[in-house]
C-alpha cells in the first residue's frame, strides 16, 4: 500500500512539474527577450539573463571618426566606423538599446584622441523594447484602451445577464428547467470563433460591426451561460431564511437580491469575472474577424509577432504587456474565488 501511495505521489509530482514548466519557461523566455537588444538577440547560445550595459571598445579613426568595437566572445571585431552623431546614436539605439544622445557619445570617445583606444561601458534602456513596440505598433496604445474597456463591457454583460439567471435557475421551478440548465453548457461547448461569422453578419445589420459593445456582446454568449451555471449552484446553497426576514423588514424582491443575496454570491461572481476577463482579453481569431479600426492588444500583438522575425524582442515585450495585466486582475480575484472552495486563502 506505501509502494502504491509512493507511486501515485511521484506519478502527481511529475505531472504538476510538467504543468509548472509549461507555463513557466514561456514566461521566462518572454522576459529574457523583452529586454534583450539586438546583439544578445543574435548570440549563440544567447544569455538567459540580459545584460543591463554594454562594453564597447573604441579607437580614432581618419577624418574625426570613430571605429567601434564589440566583443561577441570571440575577441573585439570592427562594427562601424562614423563621426556622425546621429547615425551613431541610431545605431546604439537599434543594436545596443543605448539611449544616450549622440553629442554626448561624442564626447565620450573623444577622449580616445589622447589616450588611445579605449573600453566604455554604456547603461542599456532595460525599456527600450517596450517603447518601441509602441512606436512600432502604431495602434498599440488605443489597443491597450479598447482591450481593457472589452474586458469591462464583457464582465458587466456577463455578470448582469448570468447572475439573473443563475437565481432563477436556484430559486423558482418553471417547465423546462433542466433543459435549460443543460442547453448553458452546450453553449459553453462551443468555441467563440465558431459564432464569430454569423455574429459578424448580426452586428452589421445593428450597427454594431467594429465597435467595443458589439464585441463585448460575443465574448459575453458563453460567459453568461457559465455565469448563470457557476451562480446557481451558490444561490442553491444560500439559505431562503434569509431573504424571508428581508421581506419582513420591508425590502422587496430586487433590494434582497442587491444587498442579501448578491453579496453571499460574491466569491462566485469574482470566479465568473476572472473567466470573461481572460476570454475578452486574450482572444485574437474574433477580434481579427469582427475589427478593424478598434482592434485589441492581443490582436496587435500577435500582428507584430507576425511581422517581426527579425524584432523579436519588440514582440516579445507587446506580449509582456498583455501577460501582466492578465496576471495581476488573477492575482486580485484569487482570494475571492478559493473562498468558493473552502474559503481557505491562498
Amino acid at each position: 500500500m506505501n509502494r502504491l501511495n509512493m507511486i501515485q505521489k511521484t506519478v502527481m509530482s511529475l505531472i504538476l512539474s510538467a504543468m509548472v514548466i509549461s507555463v513557466v519557461v514561456p514566461i521566462v523566455f518572454f522576459l529574457s527577450v523583452s529586454f534583450s537588444n539586438d546583439f544578445e538577440m543574435n548570440e549563440f547560445p544567447k544569455k538567459l539573463i540580459p545584460s543591463t550595459s554594454v562594453t564597447v571598445k573604441v579607437a580614432p579613426a581618419d577624418q574625426g571618426m570613430y571605429e567601434i568595437f564589440y566583443n561577441n566572445g570571440e575577441g573585439y571585431r570592427s562594427i562601424i566606423t562614423t563621426g556622425n552623431p546621429i547615425k551613431l546614436e541610431t545605431f546604439f539605439n537599434r543594436q545596443y538599446a543605448v539611449t544616450i544622445p549622440g553629442d554626448e557619445l561624442l564626447e565620450k570617445f573623444s577622449k580616445t584622441k589622447e589616450n588611445g583606444p579605449m573600453e566604455f561601458t554604456l547603461k542599456k534602456d532595460m525599456l527600450y523594447n517596450f517603447k518601441q513596440f509602441f512606436t512600432i505598433a502604431t495602434k498599440a496604445k488605443s489597443s491597450l484602451v479598447n482591450s481593457i474597456l472589452v474586458s469591462v463591457y464583457t464582465i458587466i454583460i456577463s455578470l448582469t445577464i448570468g447572475s439573473l439567471a443563475g437565481y432563477a435557475m436556484a430559486r423558482f421551478n418553471f417547465k423546462f428547467k433542466e433543459t435549460i440548465n443543460v442547453t448553458l453548457l452546450i453553449v459553453r461547448m462551443f468555441p467563440v470563433v465558431g459564432i464569430s461569422i454569423p455574429m459578424a453578419i448580426l452586428l452589421i445589420n445593428i450597427g454594431l460591426f467594429d465597435t467595443l459593445w458589439g464585441l463585448a456582446i460575443l465574448y459575453s454568449i458563453p460567459n453568461i451561460a457559465l455565469t448563470a451555471w457557476i451562480t446557481s449552484s451558490i444561490f442553491v446553497g444560500i439559505n431562503k431564511e434569509l431573504e424571508e426576514a428581508s421581506y419582513i423588514f420591508g425590502a422587496n424582491s430586487f433590494q434582497t437580491f442587491m444587498k442579501i443575496t448578491l453579496p453571499l454570491a460574491f466569491p462566485a461572481l469574482a470566479a465568473s469575472s476572472m473567466y470573461a476577463f481572460l476570454t475578452a482579453w486574450n482572444d485574437t481569431i474574433s477580434a481579427l474577424i469582427l475589427t478593424d479600426q478598434n482592434q485589441t492588444l492581443a490582436l496587435v500583438v500577435y500582428k507584430a509577432i507576425g511581422t517581426s522575425s527579425s524584432s523579436l524582442q519588440y514582440a516579445a515585450a507587446g506580449s509582456l504587456i498583455l501577460i501582466i495585466p492578465a496576471l495581476v486582475f488573477t492575482f486580485i480575484v484569487r482570494k475571492y474565488v478559493n473562498q468558493m472552495w473552502g474559503g481557505v486563502e491562498v
